[in-house]
C-alpha cells in the first residue's frame, strides 16, 4: 500500500512538472479539431505558448533562473528546427505570419517545454546527482551530441558511438530524487533512456495533432519510427546535461 501511494505521489509530482508539454498537446488538439479565427494555427499556437511561459512566471510556477534556461533551449531548439527543415527531414506545411526559413516560431517552445520539465521536475523531486563527472567531461559530450544533428548530414552519423561514450563517461553517475520524504536512486543512464521513450510517445501524439509533418506522414499519419527514440534519447542527454551544469554552477555560486 505504501509502495502504490508513493506511486501515485511520484506521478502527480510528474503531471505538475509537465505542466508546460501539457498545454502545448491542448493546444495542438484545440487548433486542429477546432481551428481558430483571425489568425493562422502556428501564430495561435505561438501566442499561447507566450500567454502560458509569461502566466508560470507570474504565478511562481517558474523562476527567473528557469525561465533563463528555458529561453537558451528556445534558442537551441529553433536553430536545430532551422536546419533540420532545410535538409528536409521534417516541415511545416501550415501558413504563419511569425515564421523563420519556414519554421514557425512556437516550435522552438516545444524544445523550451523539455527544459521546463526538467527544471520543474528537479526542484520538486529535489534532485541531487552523485559522482557527476568534471566539466572537461561533460561540455564536450554535450556538444558533440548537439553537432551530430548536424554533421550527419554530411558526414557519418557517430550516434551510437556518442551513446557509448556517454555510458563511460555516466557510467558511476546516480540521480537522487526524494517522494514524500523518502530518497530515492537509479542510475543516471537508465534515467535518461526512460525520458526518451516519454518523449518519442508525445512525438507521436504531437505528429497526429500536426505539430510537424515527417516526410512517410506527408499523405497520411502513421506511427514515428522506433529509431527516433535514439535521437530523443541524444536529445535528452543534451537537456540534461545543460540544466544540470548550469545547476553545478549556480551551486558554486551560491
Amino acid at each position: 500500500m505504501r509502495a502504490l501511494q508513493q506511486l501515485i505521489r511520484f506521478g502527480w509530482e510528474q503531471a505538475l512538472s509537465c505542466l508546460f508539454p501539457v498545454v502545448i498537446f491542448s493546444s495542438l488538439a484545440l487548433t486542429k479539431l477546432m481551428p481558430l479565427p483571425l489568425l493562422p494555427r502556428y501564430d495561435w499556437l505561438l501566442l499561447i505558448c507566450i500567454a502560458m511561459q509569461w502566466w508560470m512566471l507570474r504565478s511562481g510556477l517558474e523562476t527567473r533562473d528557469e525561465l533563463k534556461v528555458i529561453t537558451l533551449f528556445h534558442l537551441i531548439g529553433l536553430a536545430l528546427e532551422v536546419f533540420k527543415v532545410h535538409m528536409g527531414s521534417w516541415s511545416y506545411p501550415g501558413e504563419g505570419y511569425f515564421k523563420i526559413l519556414g519554421v514557425p516560431l512556437y516550435s522552438g517552445f516545444m524544445y523550451a517545454s523539455v527544459a521546463s520539465y526538467l527544471c520543474q521536475a528537479w526542484r520538486r523531486l529535489r534532485v541531487k546527482l552523485i559522482h557527476w563527472p568534471p566539466q572537461w567531461a561533460v561540455i564536450p559530450v554535450a556538444a558533440a551530441i548537439y553537432l551530430n544533428f548536424f554533421t550527419h548530414h554530411f558526414w557519418v552519423d557517430i550516434r551510437w558511438w556518442l551513446s557509448a561514450l556517454v555510458l563511460l563517461v555516466f557510467w558511476r553517475s546516480w540521480v537522487v530524487y526524494e517522494v514524500n520524504g523518502i530518497r530515492y536512486r537509479m542510475p543516471l543512464s537508465l534515467s535518461f533512456v526512460l525520458i526518451g521513450f516519454f518523449i518519442w510517445v508525445a512525438e507521436n501524439i504531437a505528429t497526429f495533432f500536426g505539430a510537424w509533418t515527417y516526410p512517410n506522414q506527408t499523405a497520411a499519419w502513421s506511427l514515428v519510427h522506433l529509431g527516433k527514440v535514439s535521437s530523443w534519447l541524444l536529445l535528452v542527454i543534451v537537456s540534461f546535461l545543460i540544466v544540470a551544469t548550469l545547476k553545478q554552477v549556480k551551486g558554486q555560486r551560491v
